[in-house]
């Protein structure tokens, strides 16, 4: 049996609660493993192949990480907060052995999130078209770049045309990602049991322009017109998605191969959560 631990490093408490749960871990016989520190070891690749479980110390960003890590694989994430708001995670500092000990026994709550996979076109000095394929739990988006320019854009879902757009971007979400920058955006918050996307454009230059729904099986592609172009950028999960001397120009956003399994205490986690960040009720 073996755990990966992931914590948030820049926070010394979530650190130090790292340690003890290696120590713990460790006393019950359980073989651990950490993440690398991003910022020492940049260009880490890692891996969650072998582990039972992976534990996430930090906010909703070190879980994200940890969601990386695991990818479409299905090995269960779980989440202790010591971030603002916590969103995705399952519990606090206080609770972390006794929390820990639930899921490895299997008596935390299994909710299926759905991923998306991300395929995005960048066009090479040469004239070439290289493809690069990302991972995100919560959202891809497309942003406009530094010098601040809005970008011009066509949206269709499985080769249906929807609009030409101008604004500063887009955002496809899954419904965890619907809490996020999706909502920031003007979208909905949707339930995590639904299985589509939420597409929303970001602050775009009409007032026709609404976010929409997709079904589980429909593949959002985005195509940058050739008309303007604009510096601009791709995102998986706030990660910058690049290819060396390349634009992008293009990029088709589908569900993931496999959902991620994360673990709390109960089907009304995500409602708790709600009431809590969203509708005044942190900290009570």
């Amino acid at each position: 049996m073996k755990v990966l631990i992931v914590p948030n490093y820049a926070r010394a408490d979530a650190v130090e609660s790292a340690r003890r749960l290696e120590a713990w871990l460790d006393d019950e016989g359980v073989e651990t493993i950490w993440a690398r520190d991003k910022r020492l070891f940049p260009d880490a690749g890692e891996s969650a192949d072998g582990c039972c479980l992976v534990v996430s110390l930090g906010g909703d960003g070190t879980l994200l990480r940890a969601a990386r890590i695991v990818g479409y694989s299905g090995v269960p994430v779980l989440g202790i907060s010591y971030g603002h708001l916590g969103f995705l995670t399952a519990a606090g500092p206080d609770d972390l052995l006794e929390t820990v000990r639930d899921a490895l026994a299997g008596e935390l709550h299994v909710s299926r999130r759905a991923t998306l996979d991300v395929e995005c076109a960048f066009e090479l000095e040469d004239g070439t078209t290289q493809l690069t394929h990302a991972f995100a739990l919560n959202d891809f988006a497309l942003s406009r770049g530094g010098a601040g320019d809005m970008v011009e854009f066509d949206v269709a879902v499985s080769g249906k045309h929807i609009d030409r757009l101008r604004g500063d971007g887009f955002v496809v979400s899954t419904a965890t990602g619907s809490t996020g920058y999706a909502l920031a955006a003007g979208g909905p918050i949707v339930t995590p049991e639904f299985g589509g996307m939420v597409c929303v454009p970001i602050a775009p230059h009409t007032i026709m322009a609404r976010a929409f729904l997709t079904a589980p099986s429909d593949v959002v592609e985005i195509e940058m017109s050739p008309e303007r172009p604009a510096m601009r950028h791709f995102f998986a999960d706030g990660q910058p998605i690049r290819h060396e001397g390349g634009t992008g120009v293009r990029a088709c956003v589908r569900r993931g191969p496999g959902d991620l399994v994360l673990l709390d205490r109960g089907a009304q986690s995500f409602y708790d959560s709600v009431s809590r960040v969203f509708y005044g009720q942190v900290g009570k």
